[in-house]
């Protein structure tokens, strides 16, 4: 049976668990959420996750939310994505940095210096958070210094999931020239076999609003 993943274009946490699936070798396929006209907020969203978020994977009798609880799903579904022996810790160490250090972050900033118009855009706000993405970004760009990859010798659900939001187009203050070691490893990822941008693997882009 098909999983249906409940995600929609712009979500880089619904990219997390989608690139994941689709280099994992998972069967899936997307469910588009209108998150702009509010349909994560509808009762039949709501009963689907109360949090009324994306991404969520429906398989069968199986409903998963959040995006690192997927991909640790699909590493158990598959084998794969989940390193070597004894890198279970150290992949879920990096999961839990870019959620609470970085796509929480990233993903708030370029919502509201792009989805918002500009008269409502907070600029005090969006100066603060884009010091907390430098910041973050300096880890990152660190961590991967002489390394082709987030943990151990090939591709993770780490990796997965810390790219979440960087092959976007909309601007929130990355320039991949700045960081070289995070283009060399956002080249790497884009290499492998299956890979696709995020607005080619959902359903879901600003310029459908725009001629909508």
């Amino acid at each position: 049976m098909t999983a249906k993943l409940y995600c929609f274009g712009e979500s880089g946490h619904s990219y997390k668990a989608a690139l994941a699936a689709t280099l994992a070798g998972y069967d899936w396929e997307p469910r588009f959420v209108d998150f702009f006209k509010g349909e994560n907020r509808s009762p039949d969203f709501l009963a689907i996750n109360e949090m009324g978020e994306c991404p969520v994977l429906v398989d069968g009798d199986l409903t998963l939310t959040q995006s690192g609880v997927i991909q640790r799903h699909i590493v158990r579904a598959t084998g794969k994505l989940g390193g070597a022996p004894g890198d279970e810790d150290e992949v879920l160490r990096w999961i839990l940095w870019d959620n609470h250090k970085f796509s929480s972050q990233i993903g708030m900033l370029r919502f509201l210096m792009n989805f918002l118009p500009p008269e409502k855009q907070p600029k005090e706000v969006i100066g603060f958070t884009t010091g907390r993405v430098k910041a973050a970004f300096k880890t990152l760009e660190a961590h991967l210094e002489g390394r082709d990859w987030m943990v151990g010798d090939a591709v993770t659900i780490a990796d997965c999931t810390c790219c979440g939001y960087l092959y976007y187009p909309e601007p929130f203050g990355f320039d991949r020239a700045e960081w070289p070691n995070i283009d060399r490893w956002l080249s790497n990822i884009a290499a492998l076999p299956g890979w696709k941008h995020p607005y080619d693997m959902m359903p879901g882009n600003p310029n459908d609003r725009a001629t909508a």
